[in-house]
């Protein structure tokens, strides 16, 4: 398996052992851990994101009809150059 070799202050050193030695882990598993937890919520985001864009777009109309003054203006209008 790849490996990944990280480097820590001395203070997150001793935090991340004392962490591990509460847990009843290594620090190996204890880094693991928060590492595969924050993928795991970075794709739940990305995930979250696409259905809203979904969503939003297939409710364009109806959130331009019910948001108007949030709607850029179409060309030709606004401010002229």
């Amino acid at each position: 398996m790849p490996a990944l070799n990280v480097e820590f202050s001395d203070r997150e050193l001793e935090d991340l052992r004392q962490i591990a030695k509460e847990r009843g882990t290594s620090m190996k598993a204890l880094v693991r851990e928060a590492a595969a937890a924050d993928i795991a919520r970075h794709r739940a985001l990305q995930e979250g994101a696409e259905a809203f864009r979904r969503f939003f777009a297939s409710h364009a109309d109806e959130f331009a009809a019910a948001f108007p003054d949030d709607e850029p203006p179409t060309r030709g209008e606004g401010r002229a150059a």
